[in-house]
């Protein structure tokens, strides 16, 4: 009898273990070298999947162009379909008839990837979906992307709506270089919409691999986890597309192997090859065409705010150092034009401290008048504390472990620094794994999280 109960319970589990793989997206992933458009791997490259809302990143392209083109500005107010409203999360909560500005329909959709917004910049553009999506298509061929469909704004699935690996990464490369103006949207970790602020869908991502500035994620049932992704490292921009993944983590950790391949094999200096220009010009309209070129840079300008960004936080921090270097090697006359130089604007820095040419004389750092106080708010999110994962005697195992972590689902280590830190045990040179510029509480709800997963970790206080 008992041998019975243990066969019957064994085809169960392997009916489900069947379901289970059956039932996976498929998977496909391309590298290619941003700056020439070589490809450095494939596989399934060409195979058309459902993108989800990777879709999203052609309805900001054709938004993008429409744009600069003049047709459209991102001052302009949009009007809330039913049918936009109507969309299912993730979404914005837009309402029927509410009224609101393009540009917070562009970051809800490039930032949050709502639904919603999606729509409504579709029928913004083409008047109806249905004809928005036809504008993608016809902007898809005009790429090369000859095996993606478009039957929507925003990537649910839809019959035909289909894509490619390969396609994917060719979009990727067009938004980074013919909408440089535009493509740091992708890489921001928050954004304000008029409704509410929303959070960036990749922003574990984008914290933990070094480099990444971009650009979308996308998940549906039927597309599994899908990611394209890119990161700049000296010299060398790669993509990365990948469809299927069976979750957040397993994605991004396998993204980050594809890009670290992709460093890996991509030459350390290349001729860029810009993509030709395209003519997106429909009938009846001037012929508009995109160069291309990178007329400046892709990196997000700093704005002020009325809370101190992460980054003015940091340099606030040693701010300190950074006074006392300059006045020591300073003129009595160079003082105002030092604390000028480094004066708070808004809650953000001004522009970087720039040193006199006539520095000579050291002066007395007391003889400076003190600096405007900085605003750090919110202070949680900053702390002295970290935890430890354990001390290994290999550096290259200790920092793919902090990879690892990092790319988790844990809202904790948000923010916080990777470090690994050279000690000697008994004769021994180690490696001690770190996370460090944590606040207690994100300390302890990290190492709580990771102890139940079965992982050592250790609080270490200030």
């Amino acid at each position: 009898m008992f041998i019975k109960i243990l066969r019957g319970a064994s085809l169960v589990l392997s009916l489900v273990l069947w379901a289970s793989i059956a039932g996976a997206a498929p998977y496909a992933a391309l590298v290619m070298d941003a700056r020439t458009g070589e490809v450095l791997h494939s596989r399934n490259a060409d195979t058309r999947l459902h993108p989800a809302s990777l879709t999203k990143m052609m309805t900001l392209y054709v938004v993008f162009h429409e744009v600069e083109s003049g047709r459209m500005s991102l001052d302009q107010m949009v009007t809330i379909s039913r049918n936009a409203a109507s969309e299912p999360p993730s979404k914005l909560g837009l309402r029927a008839g509410q009224r609101i500005a393009l540009r917070y329909l562009i970051r809800a959709a490039a930032v949050k990837s709502a639904n919603d917004a999606a729509t409504a910049l579709g029928e913004a553009v083409s008047g109806s979906e249905a004809e928005f999506a036809r504008y993608m298509t016809s902007t898809a061929r005009a790429m090369g992307m000859n095996n993606t469909t478009f039957k929507n704004a925003h990537g649910l699935t839809a019959s035909g709506h289909m894509s490619t690996a390969r396609d994917m990464a060719t979009l990727g490369r067009r938004l980074f270089y013919d909408f440089p103006d535009y493509y740091n949207l992708f890489s921001r970790i928050t954004t304000e919409t008029s409704v509410k602020t929303v959070y960036n869908t990749n922003r574990r991502f984008l914290a933990a691999y070094r480099g990444a500035d971009g650009i979308k994620t996308g998940y549906t049932n039927a597309a599994g986890f899908n990611l394209v992704a890119s990161a700049e490292r000296g010299e060398e921009r790669i993509i990365a597309a990948m469809f299927g993944g069976t979750s957040t983590a397993q994605r991004n950790g396998q993204v980050a192997k594809l890009l670290d391949m992709g460093f890996d094999r991509a030459p350390s200096r290349a001729a860029t090859i810009r993509p030709p220009a395209l003519n997106l010009s429909r009938p009846g309209e001037p012929v508009i065409r995109l160069t291309g070129v990178v007329p400046r840079t892709v990196r997000p300008v700093m704005r002020g705010s009325t809370v101190a960004s992460p980054s003015a936080v940091l340099m606030a921090r040693n701010i300190d150092n950074l006074v006392t270097t300059l006045v020591a090697e300073s003129s009595d006359s160079d003082i105002t034009e030092i604390v000028a130089s480094l004066s708070v604007q808004q809650g953000g820095l001004s522009a970087p401290v720039r040193r006199p040419a006539n520095l000579r004389v050291p002066v007395k750092v007391a003889s400076i008048a003190p600096l405007p106080t900085i605003s750090l708010t919110p202070v949680q999110e900053f702390g002295d504390w970290s935890i430890e994962l354990g001390n290994y005697s290999n550096r290259t195992n200790t920092e793919k472990l902090l990879l690892k972590t990092a790319l988790m689902d844990l809202d904790a280590l948000q923010g916080a620094d990777r470090k690994v830190e050279v000690t000697v045990v008994q004769g021994v040179t180690m490696y001690r794994a770190r996370f460090v510029g944590l606040s207690e509480a994100d300390a302890r709800k990290a190492c709580a999280r990771l102890t139940s997963r079965d992982s050592a970790c250790e609080v270490i206080s200030p």
